[in-house]
C-alpha cells in the first residue's frame, strides 16, 4: 500500500504477534476507496532457478573464455526454443509444464513471443469451456476465417486473429472507436469485471454515444459492445501475461540452449519435494542428461553441473542431513582436501553438527561410495571410525599424544591401516603404519548388500530409487501385459478430451497412501503409484477399496485397471479405478506361458529333475503352460510339457527358477491386453 502520507492517516493496520509484517485492516476496496495506492508484488521461484542456471553458465563462459550471458539480452525469436515449445517438451518450463498446457501448445504450434503471451491468457477455465480457445487456433491455422467487428479494429486484434483476448484490448477499443479518456477506459474495464448492471448500462450509453460521434453506426457500436461485454469475462491483463510469457521463454531459451545448467537449478530448487524431483529425474533421461549419484567428494549443497551432459545429484536433497551438517563437509572438503574415506571424514569433521544417523543417511544414499568397496562395509566400519574419532578428539582436548604415538603427519592413515588393513604412505613418511596382511584387508570388505536392500536405502534418502527401481525387474512382463507408462499418461493425458474414456491397465509401486472418510461412509484411499517413469495419483472409492484393502500397502506393487478419462475442471488426467491386482493374481490370471531356456550341460547335471521338484509344488489350480527352449550341441528345440504340468506361477517360483537357472532363463508370456480387458468379470 502506497499513501500521500503515513498509512495509518488512512487506514487501520494491524501487525500479527511474532509477526513484523504490517497488514491493513480495510479489504480491497475499501483502501481504494480510502485513497490508498494496492500493488502485488508476486515472488516467484522461477526467478531463482533462472539466476541459479546463469551463475553456473556464467561460471562455464568465463572458464572457456566467452563473454557472461545476459538472460535479458536473448532474441525473442530463437528457432531451437521454438522447436522445443513445439514438440511440447515443456516439462520445467514456466507456466507451461502442465498436461493440459501441454495439449494447448501441441494444437497451438507456437511459433512468435505473441503466441506464448496468447498461451499464459488463454489457458483458463473461461476460455477453455466457452470454445474460445478452439476459435483463437483454428483462426491461426487458417481453418477458420479471422474477421474484425469494424475495419478500425484491426490493428488492435490482430495479434489475437481478431479475438478479444485481452483486457487492454478491451480499453483500446474504447478509445479507438468511442472516444474514450485512458480512465475512463479503466472504468469500463472494471465495470464490464465486476458486471454490475446499472453501471454497464451508463457505460452502454456513453460507448455508442462516442463511437456514432466517430462515424460508427449505432447497430455496429451495440454489437461491437455486447462482444467486448461477452469477452470481458475472459479477458486477462497483457501486462500480467506478457510478463509470465518472458519468464516462460527465458526458461524455455535456457532449457533449448544449456539443458544440463538449467536442469541442475529446477532439481535445486524443489530437491524438498519428492514427486516433482521423479519428474525432473525422468525428464533429465529423456533429455539424455546422466545424473550422477551424489557424492561426498564431488557434489555440493546443490544440484550442480559435473562433466558434460552430466548433473551431479546435490547433497542437501539427502533427507535427514541438516543443511549446517552439509555446509560443514563441504567447507571441510575445500579447506583439507577430498576425504580419503570414513575414518578420514569423522576425524576431520565436527561430529557435533554430523552425527551418526546422519552419516548412516549419507552411506545409504551413495554419497560414500568413493570411500569404501561397497555400502555394505563402508556401514560395518562407521561405529568404529566413530569411536576412533571421538577418542582422537578426548585425547586432544586432554592434550595427549596421538593414540598410537604416531608422528603426525601419519596419524591419520596410520590408524586408518590398522582398522581396515590399508596403508597410504606413499611417500614413505615415518610414523606410518605398515600395511597389514591381506587377510585382514579380505576381512574388512563385506559383501554389498542386495539390490532390494540397496534401493531402499536410496529410497529412505532420496526420496527416490537412483541407481535403479523395483518396477524394473518387471519390465518385460509389463510389456507382454501392455501396460501403460504413467509418464505418458500424465503428459498426454490432454488427447483423451477428444478421444473419450477407454478402459487400461497401469502399473506402479504404491509410494504414498492416505485415506479419509467418503460422502456416503467408508473409507476413500489416494493411492500413488511410481513406475520409475512417472508418478500418477489414483482415487479408490470405499467399495474397491475394502474389497482389496489387503493388497493396498506402500511400497506394494499394484496392477490397475480401469477408465482413463480427462478433468476439464482440473486439466488433468483421472483414472476411474475398476480392479486392482497384484503381480501374484496378475500371473495367475493372465500368465499363459512359462518359458525356460536350458542347455547341453543343464541337462546332464541333473537339473531338469530340480525343476520338476520345484514345479510340481506349484501345479494346483495353474493354467499356465510350461515350455523348456534347449539348446543342445547341434540343435534347439522347444518342448511343451503336458496339460497335467499346468501351473500357478508366483514370484516364489520365478525366484527359485531363476536362483537355479538364471534370471534371463525364465521368462512368462502372457495374453494380450484386450483379452485382458475381455475376461475382466464384473
Amino acid at each position: 500500500m502506497i499513501a500521500p502520507s503515513a498509512l495509518t492517516d488512512f487506514s487501520p493496520l494491524y501487525c500479527e504477534e511474532g509477526d513484523a509484517s504490517l497488514v491493513t485492516q480495510f479489504d480491497k476496496d475499501d483502501v481504494e476507496a480510502a485513497g490508498l495506492v494496492k500493488f502485488d508484488f508476486l515472488g516467484l521461484r522461477t526467478l531463482t532457478i533462472i539466476d541459479w542456471a546463469v551463475q553456473t553458465i556464467n561460471r562455464q563462459r568465463e572458464a572457456a573464455g566467452e563473454a557472461p550471458l545476459d538472460i535479458a539480452a536473448i532474441p525473442l525469436d530463437d528457432a531451437r526454443t521454438f522447436d522445443l515449445l513445439k514438440r511440447h517438451q515443456t516439462t520445467a518450463v514456466f507456466q507451461l509444464e502442465s498436461s493440459g498446457m501441454k495439449d494447448l501448445i501441441r494444437r497451438l504450434q507456437p511459433d512468435c513471443f505473441e503466441d506464448i503471451v496468447a498461451l499464459v491468457a488463454l489457458f483458463r477455465p473461461g476460455p477453455l469451456q466457452s470454445g474460445m480457445v478452439d476459435d483463437f487456433i483454428d483462426r491461426k491455422h487458417g481453418r477458420a476465417r479471422i474477421e474484425y467487428p469494424h475495419p478500425g479494429l484491426a490493428t488492435i486484434l490482430r495479434p489475437t486473429y481478431g479475438v478479444i483476448l485481452y483486457q487492454e484490448q478491451v480499453m483500446q477499443i474504447a478509445q479507438v472507436l468511442a472516444g474514450y479518456t485512458l480512465g475512463g477506459a479503466d472504468l469500463l474495464r472494471r465495470a464490464m469485471g465486476k458486471k454490475k448492471p446499472e453501471e454497464m448500462a451508463k457505460q452502454r450509453e456513453t460507448f455508442v454515444k462516442g463511437a456514432i460521434e466517430r462515424q460508427v453506426e449505432s447497430e455496429t457500436a451495440s454489437y461491437i459492445f455486447d462482444l467486448m461485454e461477452k469477452f470481458a469475462g475472459y479477458g486477462f491483463n497483457k501486462s500480467h501475461s506478457a510478463a509470465y510469457a518472458l519468464v516462460s521463454y527465458q526458461t524455455a531459451w535456457l532449457k533449448a540452449h544449456y539443458p544440463a545448467a538449467f536442469m541442475a537449478a529446477v532439481l535445486s530448487s524443489d530437491m524438498d519435494k519428492t514427486d516433482k524431483v521423479v519428474v525432473f529425474v525422468e525428464e533429465c533421461r529423456r533429455m539424455n542428461l546422466k545424473l550422477a549419484t551424489p557424492d561426498i567428494n564431488a557434489s555440493e549443497y546443490r544440484f550442480t553441473v559435473g562433466a558434460p551432459g552430466e548433473i551431479r545429484y546435490g547433497l542437501g536433497a539427502i533427507k535427514g542431513v541438516g543443511e549446517t551438517a552439509i555446509e560443514s563437509l563441504v567447507e571441510e572438503r575445500r579447506r583439507g582436501g577430498p576425504y580419503r574415506d570414513v575414518f578420514d571424514l569423522c576425524q576431520r569433521v565436527d561430529l557435533r553438527k554430523l552425527n551418526r544417523r546422519a552419516l548412516d543417511a549419507l552411506i545409504r544414499s551413495g554419497a560414500f561410495d568413493p570411500l569404501g568397496p561397497n555400502r555394505a562395509t563402508l556401514a560395518a566400519q562407521l561405529p568404529e571410525a566413530l569411536q576412533l574419532a571421538e577418542q582422537h578428539s578426548r585425547n586432544d582436548a586432554a592434550g595427549q599424544n596421538d593414540l598410537f604415538g604416531l608422528a603426525a603427519a601419519g596419524k591419520t592413515s596410520a590408524r586408518l591401516a590398522r582398522v581396515t588393513g590399508v596403508s597410504d604412505n606413499p611417500a614413505g613418511l615415518p610414523g606410518y603404519a605398515t600395511t597389514p596382511s591381506a587377510e585382514r584387508r579380505t576381512e574388512s570388505i563385506r559383501r554389498e548388500w542386495d539390490e532390494a536392500e540397496r534401493l531402499r536405502g536410496e529410497k529412505e534418502t532420496l526420496g527416490i530409487y537412483l541407481t535403479g527401481h523395483p518396477m524394473a525387474r518387471l519390465a518385460v512382463e509389463l510389456t507382454g501385459l501392455n501396460v501403460a507408462r504413467l509418464r505418458d499418461l500424465v503428459e498426454n493425458g490432454g488427447t483423451l478430451r477428444r478421444n473419450g474414456d477407454r478402459s487400461i491397465l497401469i502399473a506402479g509401486l504404491v509410494v504414498s497412501l492416505r485415506t479419509r472418510n467418503a460422502n456416503r461412509g467408508g473409507r476413500i484411499a489416494f493411492v500413488t503409484l511410481d513406475d520409475g517413469g512417472g508418478r500418477l495419483e489414483i482415487r479408490i472409492f470405499p467399495e474397491m477399496y475394502e474389497r482389496h484393502r489387503q493388497l493396498i500397502a506402500e511400497d506394494a506393487i499394484l496392477l490397475v485397471q480401469g477408465a482413463l478419462g480427462w478433468d476439464e475442471f482440473s486439466q488433468t488426467t483421472r483414472l476411474n479405478v475398476e480392479r486392482v491386482l497384484d503381480m501374484d493374481s496378475t500371473r495367475a490370471e493372465y500368465a499363459r506361458r512359462l518359458v525356460m531356456r536350458l542347455d547341453k550341460r543343464q541337462g546332464e547335471t541333473g537339473v531338469v529333475r530340480q525343476l520338476a521338484d520345484i514345479l510340481a509344488a506349484h501345479r494346483t489350480g495353474g493354467r499356465c503352460a510350461v515350455w523348456v527352449d534347449y539348446a543342445g550341441a547341434g540343435a534347439r528345440v522347444e518342448l511343451a510339457f503336458g496339460s497335467s504340468w499346468q501351473i500357478r506361477p508366483s514370484e516364489a517360483l520365478l525366484e527359485r527358477l531363476r536362483g537355479l537357472i538364471g534370471a534371463d532363463a525364465v521368462q512368462l508370456r502372457y495374453e494380450q491386453q484386450s483379452s485382458v480387458e475381455r475376461n475382466n468379470p464384473s
